[in-house]
Parts: C-alpha cells; sequence; structure tokens
C-alpha cells in the first residue's frame, strides 16, 4: 500500500502550535502549587535566521530496554515509511501536556499503533535565541547518550523545517510537584521520600559518570512512569565536563552529623577500608547562571563558579522539600530566597516538627546537613559523588542493584495516584 494513503505528507501538517515567541527569561513562581519555572541570565538576543532541513530520524537503541514494546512500535512505523525512517505524519498528537523554557510537549502516539504512548517535545528554532538553541541541542546530544531506567529514551530526533521534535517517554502519573500537593501538609512519608530519592540518586550517578551536571533537578522535573518509578526530566540546561573514572581503596569512618549526638554515637560502626568505584566529574566548571531560584546552590547565586556540587546541593534541597513541603531557604521574595543561600548560617531544619514522629528522620536531616554545606569542597558527594552518599544511613539496607525491581509507593488506581505507606513496618516498607 502507498504510504502517502496512510499517512499525510509532513508540509501537510500545522505545526503553528509548537510556537513559542517568548524570549526573555522565565520569572520564578512562589505559589505553592504551581509548577516552578527554571531561569536562564545573561543571553544573546539575537534572533536565528528561518531555516530548512530535510526531516531526518535517528533510533536510539539501548540495551536495557531493548525488550521495551515502544520499539517495537517504531520499528513497526519504520518498517510502513518508504524510506525506512520515522517522520511526522507517522504521529499522532491527542493533547498538550506543557510548555517549558524552549518548548511545548506533548502526548502522541503512532497513527498505526494505539497501545504506546510517546511525549514529543516541539522547539520552534525560530523562536529562540542563540543561547536557548545552544540548550536545545545540548538536551538532543545528551538524551541520546542516555541508556538507564530513571532517564528517558529517545525513540527519534526529527527535524523538519524550522521544528526540533525529541520523541521520548511519556510518564502518565505526573511528576512529584504534583504528587506532593496532593498530600497532607504537601509531604511524603520518610520511607517515601527514602525511596524517590534513592532513585533520583541512581539517576544522577549515571548522569555525572557520563561528565553530566544536571543543574535542573526539583520536584516538576522528577516524573512518575506508569509503574510509579522516577524518570528525570529536562536536561537543556546541562553541561558536559572530562570524567576520569577511578578505582580507589578508601576508609570509611561512618562519621555523621550532629543533629543527634546521643542517635550518633548509637548508630556509630568500626572504620573499614572498601575497594569504591567513583567516576564524578569533578572538574567541572561552569558561570552560567541556571536552575530555579530555590534549588540554586551558593557558588551559583554569588557568581563565583560552579561544578558537580550543584547537583548535590539540589539533592539536599529535594529531599528537604518532599520532607517538609517547602524548600529550606524559601524567603518572601526571590531576591529574599537568594540572600538566604548565600548565608553562612547554614541550612535551618525544623528539627520540632518531624525527628520523633518517624523512624529514619533523624538519619534524613543528618544527610540535608551534609548535603547542604556552603563549601562545595566539603558537600557529600563532591568528591566521592553518588558512591559516598549511598554509604550514608538514610540510605542503610536499599540493595542498590536491585532498586528498579522494588515496589514503588505510588500506584496507580482508577487514574488516580495514591501514595501507600504499609504500616507496622520499622524498615523499606517497599518489597521486591
Amino acid at each position: 500500500m502507498d504510504e502517502g494513503a496512510l499517512f499525510p505528507p509532513d508540509s501537510d501538517l500545522d505545526l503553528s502550535f509548537t510556537s513559542c515567541a517568548s524570549t526573555t527569561a522565565t520569572t520564578r513562581t512562589f505559589t505553592s502549587s504551581s509548577p516552578r519555572t527554571s531561569l536562564t541570565l545573561s543571553f544573546n538576543e539575537n534572533r536565528l535566521s528561518t531555516t530548512s532541513t530535510t526531516t531526518t530520524t535517528h533510533e536510539h537503541r539501548r540495551p536495557h530496554r531493548e525488550s521495551d514494546p515502544h520499539w517495537s512500535a517504531i520499528k513497526a512505523a519504520t518498517n510502513l515509511s518508504c524510506d525506512g525512517t520515522l517522520h511526522l505524519r507517522h504521529l499522532k498528537l491527542l493533547r498538550h501536556l506543557g510548555t517549558g523554557n524552549c518548548g511545548r510537549v506533548f502526548l502522541c502516539r503512532l497513527r498505526d499503533n494505539d497501545h504506546a504512548n510517546f511525549a514529543l517535545k516541539v522547539v520552534d528554532r525560530d523562536s529562540l535565541t542563540d543561547k536557548k538553541l545552544s540548550h536545545v541541542q545540548t538536551e538532543a546530544q545528551i538524551l541520546s547518550s542516555l541508556d538507564h531506567p530513571f532517564l528517558p529514551t529517545l525513540y527519534a530526533h526529527i527535524d523538519v523545517s524550522h521544528y526540533t521534535c525529541l520523541l521520548i517517554d511519556y510518564c502518565p502519573n505526573g511528576d512529584l510537584h504534583s504528587l506532593l500537593h496532593k498530600q497532607p501538609g504537601y509531604r511524603l512519608s520518610v520511607e517515601s521520600v527514602r525511596f524517590y530519592a534513592a532513585e533520583v540518586l541512581g539517576a544522577l550517578e549515571y548522569l555525572h559518570s557520563l561528565g553530566v551536571v544536571y543543574r535542573d533537578l526539583k520536584p516538576e522535573n522528577v516524573l512518575l512512569r506508569e509503574d510509579g518509578h522516577i524518570m528525570l526530566s529536562d536536561f537543556d540546561l546541562c553541561f558536559k565536563a572530562d570524567v576520569v573514572p577511578k578505582l580507589e581503596n578508601r576508609t570509611h569512618h561512618h562519621k555523621v552529623g550532629s543533629t543527634k549526638k546521643r542517635w550518633r554515637q548509637r548508630h556509630r560502626k568500626p572504620d573499614e577500608v572498601v575497594t569504591e568505584f567513583t567516576a564524578e566529574p569533578t572538574t567541572a566548571f561552569s558561570r552560567s547562571c541556571v536552575g530555579t531560584h530555590e534549588y540554586l546552590a551558593p557558588e551559583v547565586v554569588t557568581g563565583n563558579g560552579h561544578g558537580n556540587g550543584v547537583d548535590w546541593w539540589a539533592f539536599g534541597v529535594l529531599i528537604y522539600e518532599l520532607l517538609y513541603g517547602r524548600t529550606p531557604f524559601k524567603g518572601e521574595s526571590k531576591e529574599a530566597t537568594l540572600r538566604n543561600i548565600a548565608s553562612t548560617r547554614g541550612v535551618r531544619l525544623h528539627a520540632t516538627e518531624r525527628v520523633e514522629e518517624e523512624v529514619g528522620m533523624a538519619e534524613a536531616m543528618d544527610l540535608i546537613e551534609r548535603l547542604l554545606v556552603n563549601d562545595p569542597r566539603k558537600r557529600l558527594g563532591c568528591v566521592g559523588g553518588a558512591t559516598e552518599i549511598k554509604q550514608h544511613p538514610f540510605f542503610n539496607g536499599i540493595k542498590w542493584p536491585l532498586i528498579r525491581n522494588y515496589r514503588p509507593p505510588l500506584v496507580a488506581r482508577k487514574g488516580k495516584a495514591h501514595v501507600l505507606v504499609d504500616e507496622g513496618e520499622e524498615s523499606h516498607p517497599w518489597t521486591i
């Protein structure tokens, strides 16, 4: 059968819906229930000239997703294509999912398959500044290299006319930001936080092993797949650096912070020498001021330049927000928030609120204290990466190689997301 009878030509598609004409930096939103947008400062305002390019598609098969039925759907569609590649005409847009700094995201399906849902990020290159265009190119490059269960798969990269389209995984359960605001007090249980933090940590570890500094960690960018596991999104603010993998012996002193002296003494373990593998971009450096206000690290706010430590700072802020329903340095305005972050007084833990309520809260607060250290040279993770963070008592009992097989605390029932925490278990309620 002629392909034209099955799919309309790309020239007949109305792509005007993808236009994002704004070229100014997005501002921080402080409404508690609304998603927070990232900012980009000091970018070039020059417009790009209109160009037309031939549609190209690049499939990126990855070992851990080889059995994914979405790949089978993609292969079936390309087999029907006269040139063996995927085009926009093979896709059917269902609805708009959201708008970001550089483009819009749509839920879509293949026209000949009603069972495989995808997210299509569409960017109008003519509406972008040179700086934002470089962000789009960076995101496409990074997505093409990812192969991890907690990171998106790039199924196709399509350039047609002045549009760039990235076909990735669709996450029907929303994100941690929306989930958080459905909970009493806008906060999750300690065990739920431990689960989501562990998966985010695994994703950051993988990115850093590739030399990628994420720079945009926040609940809005932690999406929830259909099975309840997480997927980080939005890689347009990333930057890449060299990374040298290391295998070295370290002496573990099992030292924790000063949140609870009696707790620290009771849980102190004997020192031991272990061989550790780390792949952390410790030489990464950038002076760009990008990110979300409440998640910016002090070195970003002061403009002194930053590296891989910004992700570990943001990781501490994320854990804090999931536990308390707010970020630790939030002020009455953007400026007040930034002043609080740059202050040398350190993190303000609300220890009286939850410390005695749940098992694991003391460990959680200690981890936050060690992540939210103003000096990145002393911040947990900046040298030893995720390897040393995994050894913190907050994550005790987690079988890291099996993390993707744990049952998530979030399950979908009748189209609604619920957080379920088994009662009567003092340790991880999620099971394999």
